[in-house]
């Protein structure tokens, strides 16, 4: 997986290049009307119900844009919120605070969208072994942030990138000949390059399953676009071999009754391909 330290470089990234974008060589319309000097506060009010989540990275913007502004925390990552709570205050440079602004509501908005429907997913969950993991469908470029929305939200994420784990998938199984093939490849592969990542290898049908268990050193099976009864085939065919893994179409409607076949986790693309903003503001405190 990718290491905190790399993790903390691809946000600094994340935030940089945004406010390149969006600042270019000043934000104009505050240098027109706004003094230098003059001092501000702002809050960050909530508009709809769901769980919040950037509260942290929003920090992490409005100081790289102006160290010097204060924030104060009413409600932090993970909690619920309503319409009309106010989740920080921010003062200082009423400049910094204006440069800040967009980026960091379309990051909360991303955030608190993504952590909410995951919460939905871990709550259906509860009660059962299995944890709902993220994808790498995932928006280009803010990766980090909507993997760390999907922490926040209590579910898990998948490999970060390619680099960080093995996921044969159909078509790597397929361009390599076959299932033994491609894992064989693999293992030499991870050999000769002295690398140590865990394989995750796709199965579409039972009969790939018990090729896949021919096969030493599989992390984990991915169950792939199978139905409810042929999961719990699969699951019992592979016991405590490896880990389990369903995916392919799983909604909130079907969600636990593959988490009743009793597989370790479900990969859902929808956590960060398919939610809809959180209605969020940030408005000036009159003084």
């Amino acid at each position: 997986m990718i290491s905190p330290k790399q993790f903390e470089k691809e946000l600094d990234i994340i935030i940089s290049n945004a406010i390149r974008e969006d600042v270019g060589d000043g934000d104009h319309s505050s240098l027109a009307c706004i003094p230098k000097e003059a001092k501000g506060k702002a809050k960050l009010l909530v508009k709809e119900a769901g769980i919040i989540a950037g509260v942290e990275m929003a920090k992490r913007i409005f100081k790289y844009v102006d160290a010097d502004l204060k924030i104060e925390t009413l409600i932090n990552d993970g909690e619920s919120v309503k319409n009309g709570d106010v989740v920080f205050f921010v003062e200082g440079s009423s400049q910094s605070i204006l440069k800040s602004e967009r980026l960091v509501l379309n990051v909360m908005q991303r955030m608190s969208a993504i952590a909410t429907k995951t919460r939905e997913f871990a709550n259906l969950l509860a009660g059962t072994k299995t944890k709902i993991l993220d994808t790498r469908k995932t928006t280009p470029g803010i990766r980090a942030i909507e993997k760390w929305a999907v922490k926040i939200g209590g579910g898990e994420n998948h490999r970060f990138a390619l680099y960080d784990m093995i996921m044969l998938k159909d078509n790597h199984i397929d361009f390599a000949g076959g299932v033994s093939k491609a894992i064989e490849k693999t293992k030499t592969y991870l050999k000769d390059k002295k690398l140590d990542l865990k394989i995750i290898v796709e199965a579409r049908s039972l009969e790939e399953i018990k090729e896949i268990l021919g096969h030493e050193g599989v992390y984990r099976i991915l169950i792939d676009n199978f139905d409810f009864e042929e999961t719990k085939k699969a699951v019992q065919l592979i016991g405590n071999k490896c880990q389990t893994e369903s995916s392919g179409g799983i909604n909130l409607k079907t969600a636990r009754k593959y988490a009743e076949c009793g597989v370790d986790y479900i990969s859902s693309g929808a956590l960060t391909h398919s939610v809809y903003n959180m209605d969020l503001s940030l408005k000036a405190v009159a003084p």
